[in-house]
């Protein structure tokens, strides 16, 4: 059996506030394959790492996320005193360290997003194997799969299996990411005839084991050291 993927969520959520550099710096001491982080696009258009399409549950800040500049933003103060860092910022602190898996958020991110990748890959020597890109929202994915058929794409689900694999087959994904939830073994068999099969948020020892069980190809747990 293939060694399964660590990955991070939001950094490593479970231990130093989600998707800051300090949060990605914790899961890579953890000794993660990867990290997943969220975007969006902020008012000067610039990508921002940020789960939240507004800022009040997470910093000292309100509102949209995507009404604020990036001056802004680099004002507001993350819980525990963090900061939001760029998605520019992020390609360039893990460098190559580990797979970094972007999930597209807000609104209008796939453009920049692919600009950034392959800016990032023609003068960084990031290589398209340290990238993955994954959303739930359709229309982001086809357009990076339109403006850039390179880039790796995940696609998100937590409700509809079907509908995530219809996607994937317009996109040409190499990933699926449904809910461990919606998971059991002759699932995750029939989706790894044609996709790697990464599994999130999972958390607790007993499903982390059924996932093993499963032989899914990644976990994404806000507990990193526990997989």
């Amino acid at each position: 059996m293939n060694k399964i993927l660590k990955i991070g969520h939001r950094g490593a959520k479970g231990h130093i506030t989600e998707n800051t550099l300090e949060s990605i710096q914790k899961a890579l001491d953890l000794g993660v394959d990867g990290v997943e982080i969220d975007v969006h696009l902020c008012a000067s258009g610039e990508l921002v790492v940020f789960h939240d399409f507004t800022l009040d549950r997470m910093t000292n800040g309100s509102g949209e996320v995507a009404k604020h500049t990036l001056n802004e933003l680099k004002k507001v103060k993350v819980k525990g005193n963090y900061k939001i860092p760029t998605l520019s910022q992020v390609l360039a602190f893990v460098d190559k360290r580990c797979l970094i898996n972007i999930e597209l958020k807000g609104q209008n991110t796939a453009k920049e997003a692919c600009r950034l990748i392959k800016f990032y890959i023609d003068k960084k020597g990031l290589g398209y194997d340290d990238i993955l890109v994954s959303s739930y929202q359709p229309t982001l994915l086809e357009t990076v799969y339109n403006l850039n058929k390179n880039i790796p794409l995940g696609v998100l689900t937590h409700t509809n299996l079907e509908e995530a694999v219809a996607l994937a087959q317009k996109v040409k994904a190499r990933t699926i990411h449904p809910d461990h939830t919606m998971l059991s073994k002759d699932i995750v068999e029939e989706l790894q005839k044609d996709y790697k099969v990464f599994t999130y948020t999972v958390n607790n020892l007993k499903p982390i084991a059924r996932m093993k069980e499963y032989g899914v190809d990644a976990i994404i747990s806000d507990f990193p050291n526990r997989l």
